[in-house]
């Protein structure tokens, strides 16, 4: 292993971003915990585009750790709507209470302290660390264990307990010596991973840009710059069936809201029977009303529901792709009622007007704009 590359990998990395690195996103230069940690969980799995969007939006709603942790989870997760991983959220809320419980309102600036927060690793830790604290600790996402492997040419899957812990002492070892280097260089090492060092067409393979490293790099010297880090073979994700109930009344749709543990937790959507194996459907699913009622508003009375509603009719069938798992919703309209009451207190109707207090799933979020039932205004409020 290089010494060299070692000591000298820092001062090239803030060389590097002082020419090439990204600039002018909202979060950066910040040295408010709560701003750097709300930024830190929002990029996690999400986009930067998308994140240079909804970060503002969500400071604006919520300016402070106070302010959030006050805030009613619905409107935690109304305002999350459409970034998906919705535990993020959950664990916003939750670590916002633990702050001002905890902590007087404060951030801690010990990274071990500020992984005992719920929803905050090691490594999320470690950024609010050095952002907001000058704290030399380090960091190690995804786009780190890549840059690491490459230049080290550490062999091995990086989910193995070995590799991972091996890489935890790369990123220590090749921290800066000040402290005060901690912000540009946590934020130069995010940079490079994302924009030169990248998984499928790292600039090293190009002929536009040179890499600094290019010289001291083991993956690019031995030519396995896209064999490392190496990965583990993915397997096909499960597919998934189930039937969801569009009921309108009115001039207000029938939503239930979901469990914190399951997929969409705390999210409202439309209520939606069981998940079965997909099987190949036909265009015209043969199901009878009172079956359709009984699998997805189980708990109430099935046959008082099928006298009481009115027409059904098969609608949209909608695939929705998740990490592990995809799902094919087929969508039944119904008519009802608004006096109808349920037994189930997760379920209520909600006014068209009102959807934006709500947090929805993103495909049932589009659905309801696709049908013109509601208007995107209307789901921004």
């Amino acid at each position: 292993m290089s010494k060299t590359l070692i000591n000298t990998f820092a001062s090239k990395l803030v060389a590097w971003h002082a020419i090439s690195g990204r600039s002018g996103l909202p979060w950066q230069g910040n040295r408010d915990p709560y701003a750097v940690w709300v930024s830190e969980i929002m990029l996690q799995q999400t986009q930067v585009a998308t994140v240079l969007e909804r970060y503002p939006r969500f400071m604006k709603r919520f300016p402070t750790v106070k302010k959030l942790a006050a805030a009613d989870i619905d409107e935690v997760l109304a305002e999350w709507a459409g970034l998906g991983y919705y535990s993020r959220a959950r664990n916003l809320h939750v670590c916002a209470k633990q702050v001002m419980t905890e902590f007087g309102g404060k951030f801690p600036s010990d990274p071990i302290l500020l992984e005992q927060l719920k929803g905050i690793g090691r490594s999320t830790a470690g950024a609010i660390a050095a952002f907001a604290f000058h704290e030399r600790a380090p960091i190690l996402d995804a786009n780190v264990k890549r840059i690491l492997a490459r230049l080290f040419a550490i062999e091995g899957a990086i989910q193995d307990k070995k590799i991972n812990d091996r890489l935890w002492d790369l990123a220590i070892d090749l921290l800066p010596t000040k402290p005060t280097d901690m912000p540009v260089y946590t934020q130069a090492l995010m940079d490079f991973g994302a924009t030169w060092c990248t998984s499928r067409k790292p600039v090293c393979l190009g002929l536009e840009k040179k890499c600094p490293f290019a010289k001291d790099c083991q993956a690019n010297l031995s030519g396995q710059v896209l064999l490392l880090p190496q990965k583990t073979k993915k397997t096909k994700s499960p597919e998934f069936d189930c039937n969801m109930l569009l009921m309108r009344s009115a001039n207000s749709i029938l939503l239930q809201k979901r469990p914190s543990n399951a997929i969409w937790g705390g999210l409202w959507s439309l209520p939606e029977g069981p998940w079965t194996p997909r099987v190949a459907r036909a265009k015209v699913v043969e199901i009878s009303p009172q079956e359709l009622l009984a699998a997805t508003l189980p708990e109430e009375k099935s046959a008082a529901l099928t006298k009481a509603c009115k027409a059904i009719n098969q609608a949209e069938e909608i695939k929705h792709v998740f990490t592990h798992r995809k799902l094919w919703m087929q969508i039944w309209q119904v008519g009802a009622p608004k006096e109808l009451v349920f037994l189930n207190p997760d379920l209520k109707w909600v006014p068209l007007a009102q959807l934006g207090r709500h947090g929805l799933p993103q495909p049932i979020k589009l659905l309801l704009q696709g049908l013109n039932l509601v208007r995107g205004d209307d789901l921004k409020n």
